[in-house]
């Protein structure tokens, strides 16, 4: 046996091993995912920077970004941008939550619904929802008015369809044993429906969200004066392309923690377990 062979099983025998990345394997592997996107940030730049025809946008590279992006954080504008983008879409959200869970639930329940309202439905989901600004325009007072039907228009869907799905598949004998002891349609609902479905409507939340995080730049393009959309725009303008740039990680920042938090909440929420306990 060789010495290595011999060191291999003494280290087994006395329980010693190489030391394993554990619990921060995901953690190691994400900051190499985002050390390998500097990278090829890095990358660009430097094309950029020394191409003939685009050395105008130098200032998409990642240093003059990042520094641009420390003196925003440090000025308050970051929080000042984004505070009017995440009430938008907040509210967007939550009035797609309000029509999208009850009108899931009853397509759900109701064969007859169902087969009438599919094919309205379909259609109008795939209608872009920036396709409805000159309406929203009309029919709203304010900007901010249009722009949260815009995210709303675009975040409906996901909810009431994810709803949908989860109720046709509430197992029918749960709901013969509820109506067995007595429980009228609020019972049924509340302590029935929507526990089973609590998953499936957050996940629909979880996809909206995407969804409506996206749809909130383009729309912010109208005439209003703050959030997000309004920096892009504004920093497109004034050539500020280093503003522009920090703008855009600012976006994928918020909307990353956004999608994040909404996933914790699923597992928080998720009664089945994966590993059978």
């Amino acid at each position: 046996m060789s010495d290595v062979t011999q060191l291999s099983g003494q280290m087994a025998r006395t329980g010693f091993s190489l030391p394993k990345l554990g619990r921060f394997r995901g953690f190691a592997n994400g900051a190499l995912g985002i050390g390998l996107l500097l990278v090829l940030w890095w990358i660009g730049g430097w094309i950029v920077e020394t191409s003939d025809d685009l050395f105008a946008f130098a200032d998409f590279a990642p240093a003059p970004t990042l520094s641009r992006l420390w003196e925003m954080l440090m000025d308050g504008e970051v929080v000042a941008m984004s505070g009017p983008s995440l009430m938008r879409v907040g509210l967007g959200l939550f009035y797609a939550i309000v029509i999208g869970v009850p009108v899931g639930i009853m397509i759900g329940r109701m064969k007859r619904l169902n087969e009438v309202a599919n094919v309205p439905f379909q259609f109008l989901r795939m209608i872009s929802p920036l396709s409805w600004m000159p309406i929203a325009v009309m029919a709203f007072a304010t900007w901010d008015g249009a722009i949260i039907f815009l995210i709303g228009m675009a975040a409906v869907w996901p909810i009431l369809f994810s709803t949908a799905g989860g109720v046709r598949r509430i197992d029918p004998s749960w709901l013969k044993v509820a109506r067995n002891l007595g429980a009228n349609p609020l019972h049924m609902l509340f302590s029935v429906i929507l526990p089973a479905i609590a998953v499936d409507i957050l996940s629909g939340i979880r996809l909206a969200l995407g969804v409506a995080w996206v749809v909130l730049v383009p729309a912010e393009y109208l005439g209003v004066t703050s959030g997000l959309g309004y920096a892009i725009n504004d920093a497109r303008d004034t050539l500020e392309y280093d503003r522009l740039a920090a703008t855009v990680v600012v976006i994928g920042v918020i909307g990353f923690a956004l999608d994040a938090l909404a996933g914790q909440l699923i597992k928080k929420f998720n009664w089945v377990r994966s590993d059978g306990h």
